[in-house]
């Protein structure tokens, strides 16, 4: 199975790290995966200075000239981008026709109705397609059965990047139905409250310093509690769910859930906004 990426440019952490991961998922599952195909918006890493054609050879990929050429040539895609997710709706225009199963980095796109459009189009040419954080495969959010509390911590560089983390965690844990999100700065760390209208409650903590405060969950339900630091191998298991996507071309969980990370995040950017940050 021959994986292509797409991204605005190569020399980001997904990109660079993601190849090393495949590789062991294929040695564990004992398949054939591998990174085979690759291409660039931009020629030039604004992070390692690399060039396209540097990354391609580090990690074994051909570079090809246009988007569809990558289409025309994988098994299947990796739409990343991460940082840049205002590219992931005209990327997924041109890819989603090929109907190849396609992952999409998170965030999934710049707010939910664009998020929506993808998953139309996708619909449209019977694509199969997800998006997740790696924080979704946190096996400390299912410390108790059937949660109806969540709250998180999490460090941050830029709410607009790093708060789908602890959003993802939130909706893996409770599911969808989020009516509104409060946020409220206490020094250094700002709160955010989700509210539900049938007594779920979900709390998440942000530091813009990830060594102050690591990722936690504290989870629990009518009859227990846990608190746990997140210390599982996140994306191993992220990634070997994306290789089990690209064979089986089904998502994992409800794609409903995709929507609801992005309708939570455009409340958390608001909640942001309004109290000046």
């Amino acid at each position: 199975m021959k994986i292509g990426f797409i991204d605005l440019y190569l020399g980001n952490w997904h990109a660079t790290h993601l190849p090393d991961i495949l590789k062991k998922i294929a040695t564990d599952r004992g398949a054939d995966v591998q990174l085979a195909y690759a291409w660039a918006k931009e020629d030039v890493s604004p992070v390692t200075g690399q060039t396209t054609d540097e990354w391609c050879k580090t990690y074994g990929a051909e570079r090809c000239a246009t988007i569809a050429e990558v289409c025309e040539k994988s098994d299947c895609i990796a739409i990343l981008s991460p940082t840049n997710p205002e590219y992931h709706l005209p990327f997924a225009k041109e890819v989603l026709p090929f109907g190849k199963p396609t992952f999409i980095d998170k965030p999934f796109a710049v707010n939910a109705k664009e998020a929506e459009e993808i998953l139309a189009i996708a619909k449209e040419y019977n694509t199969p397609v997800y998006s997740s954080s790696a924080l979704r495969y946190a096996t400390e959010i299912h410390a108790v059965e059937k949660p109806i509390f969540i709250a998180t911590t999490g460090g941050i560089t830029t709410y607009e990047e790093y708060i789908i983390h602890q959003i993802e965690m939130v909706v893996a844990a409770l599911g969808i139905g989020a009516t509104g999100v409060n946020a409220v700065k206490m020094g250094e760390l700002v709160h955010f409250e989700i509210f539900y209208p049938d007594g779920r409650t979900a709390n998440m903590m942000a530091s813009g310093d990830a060594a102050v405060m690591p990722f936690t969950v504290i989870v629990g339900n009518d009859k227990d509690r846990k608190f746990k630091e997140v210390t599982s191998d996140i994306f191993y298991a992220a990634y070997d769910d994306m290789v089990r996507f690209f064979t089986e071309k089904t998502c994992s969980f409800d794609p409903e859930e995709t929507v609801e990370v992005m309708r939570i995040r455009d409340m958390t950017l608001e909640a942001v906004k309004r109290i000046g940050l």
